[in-house]
């Protein structure tokens, strides 16, 4: 009871500051509550009805009927923007119908041609289609958009047009600058990991404290230490002309280039401090048994010091990659329009466009695949990298 006492304020901390946030944002990626609650009358109107047959008359006096009472409700504006996803354009539109409709004098027949004047959109079966599909409470449409998908007219799941097929392609070249900077990472600090293991005293110290010292320094000033030493008139470019090793200044910033030795540079430290702390556990008469049995040095390290490494390796990669999944700083100050990764477009979709549904689906989608890695890096270490990583 004590020991429950003592670890119930973090726990506490912990549902209401992250599991609750996190379980309310990821419930936006399959809520669709906004067109049943302005236009009921019309899904009232379009039950039994099928994209292929013609609209029915009532659909349009209910739908005249649900706009005008929405846009004096202040629900319109979010059923607009809902059903602007999945017929594009039609958000202004339906608010300009809404406006017509509430100041037609009495009598007026609300039908197919008074949506058409406003928008023939308004008026097609693939808007009442939309409008069909949003009935809700929950749907799969956001969950679907991001991965490239969409649910026709018909109901059916097919593939998003060719224009608009871009998620999964951000997916991709997400998981592939991860692995690079983890490849990267663990070429540069495996050495780095070694040489701490075989210094001692002061040496040791004054090693620990430069690998420790991109902690003491905001990851933005990082980066944009990195914008200024990298273009092209920085101080890499001007050593490198300097030296005669290029003929003109190179690109190096806000490309991809940039964008791997940025952020190599901000996780180099996540790679190196589990490995030293799996490699300082390892005797050092392990590898001199190897060769005094006649192991040369690369089948001894290949065969004796590296299995013994690889939970430090596996920890150490898996706590990069996945730090890695979620950066949108350091590729959106020094990469170009082709280097933004998905939290660019989750961080966009919530604060500029406010499609809190479409990035609660990204998030979502990252954090399956986080998981998914997080589960394989588990089977393949045996359960260590738990508890390196």
């Amino acid at each position: 009871m004590r020991l429950s006492a003592l670890t119930a304020p973090l726990a506490a901390f912990l549902l209401v500051g992250f599991a609750l946030p996190l379980a309310w944002m990821f419930s936006l990626a399959v809520r669709d509550a906004e067109v049943p609650r302005a236009l009921p009358r019309t899904l009232v109107a379009l039950q039994g009805w099928h994209a292929a047959q013609p609209v029915p008359a009532p659909a349009f006096t209910a739908l005249a009927t649900d706009i005008v009472e929405a846009r004096a409700a202040g629900t319109l504006a979010d059923a607009a923007r809902r059903l602007n996803y999945a017929v594009n354009g039609v958000r202004s539109t339906l608010m300009r119908a809404a406006r017509e409709a509430g100041a037609a004098p009495a009598g007026t027949v609300f039908d197919a041609a008074f949506f058409a004047a406003a928008d023939p959109a308004l008026a097609s079966p693939a808007f009442f289609a939309a409008v069909q599909q949003a009935a809700g409470p929950v749907s799969a449409f956001y969950l679907l958009a991001a991965v490239d998908l969409q649910r026709g007219a018909d109901g059916g799941i097919t593939r998003a047009p060719a224009e608009e097929r871009v998620y999964l392609d951000v997916l991709g070249r997400t998981l592939a600058l991860s692995a690079a900077v983890t490849v990267l990472c663990l070429a540069l600090g495996f050495p780095v990991a070694v040489l701490l293991t075989q210094v001692e005293g002061r040496a040791a110290a004054w090693l620990m404290a430069l690998v420790m010292l991109p902690f003491w320094t905001s990851l933005l000033v990082r980066t944009a230490a990195w914008v200024v030493l990298l273009q092209r008139e920085g101080l890499i470019n001007s050593l490198l002309l300097k030296l005669g090793l290029v003929a003109e200044p190179l690109a190096l910033v806000y490309n991809r280039t940039g964008v791997l030795v940025a952020m190599t540079h901000v996780l180099l430290p996540f790679m190196i401090l589990p490995v030293y702390a799996v490699l300082k556990d390892i005797p050092p008469n392990y590898m001199r048994a190897a060769s005094s049995l006649g192991a040369p040095p690369l089948a001894a390290f290949w065969r004796v010091y590296l299995p013994l490494a690889a939970p430090g390796v596996a920890g150490g990669a898996l706590m990069v990659f996945i730090l890695a999944l979620g950066y949108y700083i350091t590729p959106a100050l020094v990469g170009g329009g082709g280097d933004q990764m998905l939290s660019y477009f989750i961080a966009r979709y919530t604060t500029e466009t406010g499609n809190w549904g479409l990035a609660a689906a990204l998030g979502l989608v990252l954090l399956a695949a986080t998981y998914a890695l997080y589960a394989l890096a588990q089977r393949v270490s045996g359960g260590r990298a738990l508890r390196l990583g």
